[in-house]
């Protein structure tokens, strides 16, 4: 069996590190298994190839800011990809994210649909079905439903500047991705499996298979973060993204930093430059990192992590807090609780500043036990993705 991997990124990020161990479980195997990735670098993965290049991307920028046709682009770089896929002639092709300014759905799907190729779908958000955002709940949109247009969030990702296509875009999407004869899609929350179920995908088979960490990497650790930051003494809260923005909670820890105590301090990772420098003194910024045992030290170090996302699908952010013995405190939005019980965090009201204070005290009162965190963790070891193993075989 010979799987095809298609990603924005490769080992790079979540979505990155997820298909990087699919990738290296289907070797473990012995199937045949290739990633193809649009953006940056392939980090962590042999048998990659790369869907364009650097020019190919911001021509793709370029096409989404002026005319909101995300997706639309890279006609010459897919056309080529193509043409290597056909080499390579896979027996199941698996998308991720789609998105990210490096394929056009126009010649992929046509080429998945006249190849009769088995398709595995993961959707790591809500993209596929919209005619713009990732995104809608945190806003309460439901345009989507029926027809995307006027869209309230023509400026956030992927952001147009200037024209609103979101009819057009949302139409187009349903003609391309509907109607492929052998097709599961996968979502890593119960959540986000309810709203596919009222999408135009609906027609699809919908499985569960939550996201997965690496327990070898994820795990307590000692370091001298704290020694190094001077954060001997102080309760630590911290909070890890990808990007930080209104919807990842960036405002909730500002807010939050103006009713710390003296011994308690707020970590940030993955903060812009630019957002480094217009914090306040009692949040320590640092910016991305994709070094994973960089990653586990600073979760270890810290006493609780919060998650005060408006709207996610499953934070691996979450469960890796978890595996290195930290308790966790999220806003009941998305799919983030999910991976939440009594033992190893609390769940609070989406938005609620308060209750949010209140459980980060209540964790600082009664100490969560490590081990009880730790033990959640294992419920989603990467070994997990043995399920989509059994999936390519039942396609």
């Amino acid at each position: 069996m010979k799987v095809l991997q298609i990603n924005s990124v490769c080992g790079i990020g979540s979505t990155g590190r997820i298909v990087v161990q699919i990738h290296k479980l289907l070797k473990e195997k012995g199937y045949k298994s290739y990633v193809a990735y649009g953006r940056d670098y392939a980090r962590d993965c042999d048998s990659t190839v790369r869907i364009g290049n650097k020019f190919d991307n911001y021509m793709h920028v370029a096409i989404t800011r002026l005319f909101d046709r995300h997706g639309f682009g890279s006609k010459k770089a897919t056309a080529n990809f193509i043409e290597k896929v056909e080499k390579i002639d896979p027996d199941i092709i698996h998308l991720h994210n789609i998105h990210g300014y490096y394929v056009n759905i126009e010649l992929l799907f046509k080429y998945i649909k006249e190849a009769n190729k088995s398709v595995v779908w993961t959707l790591h958000d809500c993209w596929a079905f919209t005619g713009h955002c990732a995104y809608f709940d945190y806003i309460g949109c439901d345009r989507w439903k029926t027809g995307c247009y006027e869209c309230p969030q023509k400026k956030t990702y992927p952001s147009s500047i200037l024209m609103d296509n979101s009819r057009r875009n949302f139409e187009r999407k349903k003609e391309l991705f509907t109607g492929i004869k052998n097709m599961v899609i996968v979502t890593p929350s119960r959540w986000l499996a309810g709203l596919v179920k009222e999408s135009f995908l609906k027609e699809y088979p919908v499985k569960v298979i939550n996201n997965g960490i690496d327990l070898e990497i994820f795990k307590p650790m000692e370091s001298d973060f704290r020694k190094r930051y001077g954060l001997e003494n102080k309760f630590i809260i911290l909070g890890v993204a990808n990007v930080w923005d209104r919807r990842k909670g960036y405002d909730y820890f500002i807010k939050l930093s103006e009713t710390l105590k003296q011994d308690e301090i707020i970590v940030m990772v993955g903060l812009t430059e630019k957002q480094k420098k217009n914090l306040p003194k009692n949040i320590i910024g640092i910016t991305r990192t994709n070094n994973v045992k960089e990653l586990a030290e600073i979760y270890s170090a810290a006493d609780v992590f919060v998650n005060p996302t408006l709207e996610d699908n499953f934070p691996t952010t979450n469960l890796e807090a978890l595996a290195c013995g930290t308790p966790v405190v999220t806003f009941d939005t998305g799919g983030s609780p999910e991976c939440v019980d009594e033992s190893c965090g609390v769940v609070v009201e989406k938005g609620n500043l308060k209750e949010l204070i209140e459980a980060i005290e209540r964790i600082r009162l009664n100490t969560f036990n490590k081990d009880y965190c730790i033990n959640r963790a294992k419920d989603f070891d990467k070994s997990k993705y043995s399920e989509y193993l059994e999936l390519y075989s039942s396609l």
